[in-house]
């Protein structure tokens, strides 16, 4: 079958691989001529992911059976616009696509609901100081329409606010921000998959970012299972329902964003796909559930076996895991030493796909998105992100131990003999 799949990014790379493996004849539409996802397609188009109209034109070229996206926000409304136009398979309808990929309609459901979310309001360029005199200070202020954390910024003052908007508008095709109230939190993520109105909770984890003000909110690891898993179980759950049902949700994979802090679980954001820290990779191996092959499966309208997800229970997996999301300090590589091997010649694309050849204790996967001589720049957002490993152990005690020895056997090597590669020590 013809699949279409926006973007050929290092968080497409799992699906493409596993679609062209099932057989699937792919096209890749990606403004980058280099996705390193385009190197394993049948056909690529050097088109943004952004573009309704341009997308619907390459559905029609090639008769597209289906038309999928993963762990980027954006490219859902165009997914469900190109279904809606060519009449395919789909998960979501387009209105609950831009519900879930605008932050002005997202916000004003939570409060239409009564989904607990922090206060807020919308402000343009030039607001004046009576529009935000009902939040309190520090704030943050957000594009309506992007992520990766592009544009978020903790703000003090009103001064603050206007000397950061236009920064933050330049993230976004709207003329006017989200602001809100922060809320001093542990984050958590919810993923899931919804079928037929039916929610299947697969994995809450803590979500751990790095701050560096007046950048916030950069997530640098995923640990599973949430500290607050048993003890907010009942209202997380609830949640979840909830916005399943305001949106209406009727099918496919769940994000969702909350805050757990002294007033209780605030809904920070939530997305209708699967998630941008290769939860495509990780919640099978710890759930036993391919979400991804449901997601390409759904997508080409094919029947889902729900056998294992009935009868899956989030509370009966004792594993335990982390997803360290990682960055280095800016630099130029000389060498990356992993392990005890110095690896990696000038091929993007042995980086792009490295497996372990001597793996320590509880290293599952990794993945890096640089090579040799490639030149790192600040960090700024989760762009800069250099690639991820997946540690696992048998209790928090082991996992932390091993990611302790993984760290100090991960070497990235500048010039100076200096190693870039940051340990924010997230460990559980």
């Amino acid at each position: 079958m013809k699949l279409l799949i926006l973007g050929g990014g290092h968080c497409q790379l799992n699906a493409i691989l596993k679609a062209k493996n099932q057989g699937h004849s792919l096209i890749i539409s990606d403004y980058y001529e280099d996705a390193p996802g385009k190197s394993f397609c049948d056909y690529k188009e050097l088109i943004s992911t952004f573009d309704v109209d341009g997308n619907i034109e390459i559905g029609k070229k090639y008769s597209i059976d289906g038309i999928l996206t993963l762990g980027t926000d954006q490219p859902v409304y165009t997914a469900s616009k190109v279904q809606e136009a060519l009449n395919l398979p789909f998960l979501i309808d387009a209105k609950t696509a831009k519900a879930v990929t605008n932050k002005k309609i997202m916000k004003t459901i939570f409060k239409d609901t009564f989904i607990p979310t922090t206060k807020f309001t919308f402000i343009k360029r030039d607001f004046e100081d009576k529009d935000i005199a009902n939040l309190k200070f520090p704030v943050v202020i957000k594009p309506l329409d992007s992520q990766g954390q592009r544009g978020i910024y903790k703000l003090n003052s009103i001064k603050e606010v206007r000397n950061n908007i236009d920064k933050t508008l330049s993230y976004s095709r709207e003329n006017e921000i989200l602001i809100e109230e922060y809320y001093e939190n542990d984050e958590i993520t919810v993923s899931g998959w919804v079928e037929e109105n039916k929610v299947y909770v697969l994995t809450v984890t803590d979500r751990v970012t790095y701050n560096n003000y007046p950048l916030i909110g950069i997530c640098t690891a995923h640990n599973f299972p949430s500290k607050h898993l048993f003890s907010n179980c009942n209202e997380i759950m609830d949640i979840t329902c909830k916005l399943v049902q305001s949106f209406n949700i009727h099918n496919g994979p769940i994000y969702f964003q909350m805050l757990v802090g002294k007033e209780g679980i605030k809904v920070n954001e939530i997305a209708c796909r699967i998630g941008g820290a290769y939860e495509d990779i990780f919640i099978p191996y710890l759930t036993g559930i391919d979400i991804l092959d449901m997601l390409i499966k759904s997508s080409l309208g094919i029947t889902l076996d729900l056998s294992n997800i009935k009868k899956y229970n989030i509370l009966d997996n004792n594993r335990k895991l982390s997803v360290q999301l990682l960055f280095a300090k800016p630099g130029k590589i000389k060498a990356i030493e992993l392990f005890g091997e110095e690896t990696f010649g000038d091929s993007p694309e042995i980086s792009s796909l490295f497996t372990l050849t001597n793996p320590l204790p509880g290293v599952k996967k990794i993945q890096l998105n640089i090579k040799k001589n490639d030149e790192i720049g600040e960090i700024i957002n989760a762009t800069q992100r250099i690639g991820y490993m997946i540690v696992e152990g048998s209790s928090n005690k082991e996992l932390k131990k091993n990611l302790y020895s993984a760290f100090d056997n991960f070497k990235i090597i500048d010039s100076l003999e200096n190693n870039l590669l940051i340990n924010f020590h997230n460990y559980m």
